[in-house]
């Protein structure tokens, strides 16, 4: 077990999603210049716009890595670019690009909501090998927020099994972070399946709301003031340092899931729109030293050598297991998540 000190939170709240609710948007949020407008389709005015769609707790990142790749794009092609952003719970957004919102790039949460996007035809086979490392530019791992002196006495994965203990994380059907979530608790019972559902299920039990992602888990935990503890993002615990309002110790269970964050080109809308070559050169950029720090100094734990050498001694040490350990995302998205699978059957004896 390691904990750590954060030293605030404050963060709009977003609202709270009731339990079970798992509703599509009609709408994106789209941020330009710091300006968020709700819009059914961005208007595109030519070859060098892009929309990223993203999850939610990368807005603070992208808000200073897009202004230093557009920078860059001008000083090295001498065009002016615009990159427009969308934010929101990673199977919303996923489930919105699918409906229509056309992106140029996507940085979900996880590799299952990219592989969504490829069996509609969206995304091109074999994505993971157009970038480094997979086409993954993030790390971070799990977390558990605790009231102030921990009167539960949270130390461990192990001490969410308690019916006295008010569990929050983000809703599975909307939320990547919920799912990442979902695979950290499953993975601590070592392997053995019974005992995995035994548990899993007790801790659903304790679960009394379900935010639709991560940032609107943190702002019921934190400001709602709901639940003795919270799951969610290592980077949200670090970028809470930052706004001034939480300063309780968060604990890190260990071993603990390794989370990956991919990016990727939206093929069948770079080709419609002639962007191929502007969204490309976005998603390489995000490898950069630049972009890496900025990730680092938000939260994420970087994945190139001059990113982990500028982390170094920012994180704590923690032991962390890959997705590839439950049989990679294809295959646990199949056995959790789809239709009348496993969390499908946890949330009704839940409810």
């Amino acid at each position: 077990m390691v904990s750590f000190s954060i030293r605030s939170l404050g963060r709009a709240s977003a609202g709270l999603a009731l339990a079970g609710l798992a509703a599509t948007p009609i709408a994106a949020s789209l941020t330009l210049t710091g300006t968020s407008l709700l819009v059914a389709q961005p208007a595109r005015a030519n070859s060098n716009e892009i929309l990223l769609v993203s999850y939610a707790v990368t807005k603070a990142a992208y808000d200073k890595i897009i202004p230093l790749f557009v920078a860059d794009y001008k000083k090295k092609t001498g065009e002016t670019v615009r990159v427009k952003s969308s934010y929101g719970g990673s199977g919303s957004q996923t489930r919105a690009v699918i409906d229509g919102l056309e992106a140029d790039v996507v940085g979900l949460a996880l590799a299952a909501d990219v592989y969504k996007l490829q069996d509609k035809g969206l995304v091109d086979l074999g994505w993971e090998r157009e970038l480094p490392n997979q086409s993954i530019i993030t790390n971070s791992t799990v977390v558990l927020f605790v009231r102030p002196g921990n009167p539960k006495k949270i130390q461990s994965w192990n001490d969410l099994d308690n019916k006295n203990v008010d569990v929050i994380t983000a809703n599975p059907k909307t939320s990547g972070g919920a799912r990442w979530n979902f695979a950290a608790l499953w993975g601590s019972a070592g392997g053995d399946e019974q005992k995995a559902k035994n548990f899993i299920t007790t801790v659903y039990r304790n679960v009394d709301v379900l935010p639709k992602d991560a940032r609107e888990a943190t702002d019921t935990f934190v400001k709602r003031r709901k639940g003795d503890v919270l799951l969610n993002y290592e980077n949200e615990a670090i970028l809470a340092r930052k706004t001034g309002e939480w300063t309780e110790p968060v604990k890190i269970p260990s071993p603990n899931i390794l989370i990956e964050g991919p990016i990727a080109v939206v093929d069948k809308n770079v080709n419609k729109h002639g962007t191929r070559k502007l969204a490309e050169a976005f998603a390489r950029f995000l490898y950069t030293p630049t972009a890496q720090k900025i990730f680092v100094d938000n939260g994420f734990r970087a994945v190139t050598i001059e990113g982990k050498a500028y982390a170094q001694g920012k994180f704590p040490a923690v032991n962390t297991w890959r997705i590839t350990k439950l049989g990679g995302w294809k295959v646990v998205d199949k056995k959790f998540f789809s239709k009348g699978a496993l969390w499908d059957q946890i949330f009704a004896k839940s409810r």
